[in-house]
């Protein structure tokens, strides 16, 4: 069965808009103990020791860990986080009311920073290909990719969007 888990907890993060265009870094330790989680599943659950994670260093370091213990460790750039355009790297609270506002009344469709659409988001993760994978990713990926596989052909509102899931969770892909 494909299974994602959410990269850890990145340092110095707290407050701010982290998408695709950040790449904060995650403690070693973090990163390890992950790995050794995914690890631990593989064994369990008999499956490969290939990881695919995102290219941002939240989720590459742990498949670099995994690489050191002879797994294979392959980077995909569909898997990362939703880019946020200029809002990268600011305080979620300098960024404004109107300007969330506005992202808020047309939350598929509108360009965050000037960044992606949720609907291109969406779409990402719809091509993601179905099979067995063991993957590290972001929380907006993770849900992105859920809502697609239960809500197909529709876009949310941001209502309807759900929270992100703690880091180093894990979650069935389908």
């Amino acid at each position: 069965m494909p299974t994602v888990w959410r990269h850890p907890r990145p340092e110095g993060v707290a407050g701010l808009c982290v998408g695709a265009g950040s790449d904060p870094a995650v403690h070693w330790r973090r990163a390890k103990r992950l790995a050794r989680r995914i690890q631990a599943h593989a064994r369990r659950h008999r499956l490969a020791h290939e990881v695919i994670t995102s290219p941002r260093q939240r989720c590459a370091d742990v498949g670099r860990w995994l690489a050191r213990w002879g797994w294979a460790h392959r980077v995909d750039a569909a898997l990362l986080e939703f880019d946020f355009g200029t809002w990268e790297g600011r305080r979620w609270s300098d960024i404004g009311a109107p300007a969330l506002d506005a992202w808020i009344a047309d939350f598929a469709q509108h360009r965050p920073g000037g960044g992606e659409s949720l609907a291109s988001l969406l779409a990402r993760c719809a091509a993601w290909p179905d099979g067995p994978a063991l993957i590290v990713g972001h929380g907006g990926w993770m849900l992105a990719r859920r809502w697609v596989r239960q809500h197909p052909q529709q876009l949310p509102s941001a209502a309807e969007w759900p929270a992100a899931p703690r880091y180093g969770e894990r979650w069935p892909l389908d």
